[in-house]
């Protein structure tokens, strides 16, 4: 009796485990059969998701090029009136741009000319001695005269002559006598004792400049009036070492002037060579 229920539960335990081997397997296979369907989802929604992209990449090329590519107008059979058209566009563009060009280039020039604003500065600066414009008379006479025009058969240094010539002497000396004036009265207002030794210094200097000038000027007044005297006389115009006619063109240049170039030209060399050994030339 023992024997038998020996073999009896060692069949149930054999049949036990044939039983679990067998769940396993079933297991197991639901478990890959499992895995394999989600793989083949996931697979799915990639795949459907890509042409879902690229459906919409078309779309959005199609619609960029109906964009871009107008629909082809028909051609127009050429008349007289579509060439008047057409010429007429074309005159409007030019104008636009010519006047659009214009516009740029008067807005540069502008901003161009316009000053740049200076910062203020706050260092306290010296003060200095208000400077003149000096008004260059010694190289010439007054501006406004228009040089003389000589008639045909004219004699040199005649009546019209002489009054030209008497008006331009007259002028430039009533201008030097007024910048005398003018230097006296400046120097008498402008005549203060500066604290600062460096704005004396500077004011001074330009006090004895324009002194030098004015005694220039003085000489140049004395050259004036014998000017003057000699076309009284009756002497003005013609060399004094030669007698021959100094010319107008240089009378224009130098109204006070006594020799021809020639003459000038051979003063100035005895002045070079003879500086030292006679005192005329000093």
């Amino acid at each position: 009796m023992p024997a038998k229920k020996k073999t009896a539960s060692k069949r149930t335990a054999r049949k036990k485990a044939k039983k679990k081997k067998v769940t396993r397997k079933v297991a197991a296979r639901r478990s890959t059969a499992k895995k394999k369907a989600a793989t083949r989802r996931v697979s799915k929604k990639k795949v459907t998701k890509k042409k879902a992209k690229t459906k919409a990449k078309t779309k959005a090329k199609a619609k960029t090029k109906a964009r871009t590519t107008k629909p082809k107008s028909k051609a127009k059979p050429r008349t007289k009136t579509n060439r008047k058209v057409a010429k007429k566009k074309a005159a409007r563009k030019t104008t636009r741009k010519t006047t659009r060009k214009t516009a740029k280039k008067v807005t540069t020039a502008t901003a161009r000319k316009a000053p740049a604003k200076k910062k203020a500065n706050k260092k306290r600066v010296s003060r200095k001695a208000p400077t003149r414009k000096a008004r260059n008379l010694l190289s010439g006479p007054l501006h406004g005269f228009k040089p003389y025009k000589t008639r045909r058969g004219e004699d040199y240094m005649g009546d019209a002559q002489r009054t030209h010539f008497r008006k331009i002497l007259t002028a430039w000396r009533k201008e030097l006598m007024e910048e005398v004036d003018r230097t006296v009265h400046h120097m008498k207002d402008e005549a203060a004792n500066f604290p600062d030794p460096n704005d004396r210094a500077t004011q001074e200097s330009e006090f004895g400049l324009e002194l030098r000038t004015r005694d220039r000027e003085r000489k140049l007044i004395r050259k004036i009036s014998s000017a003057l005297q000699r076309i009284d006389e009756g002497s003005y115009g013609f060399c004094d070492e030669t007698g021959e006619e100094i010319g107008l063109k240089r009378l224009e240049a130098r109204p006070v002037a006594t020799l021809t170039l020639e003459a000038q030209e051979r003063r100035e060399l005895a002045e070079k060579q003879y500086r030292d050994h006679d005192d005329r030339y000093r």
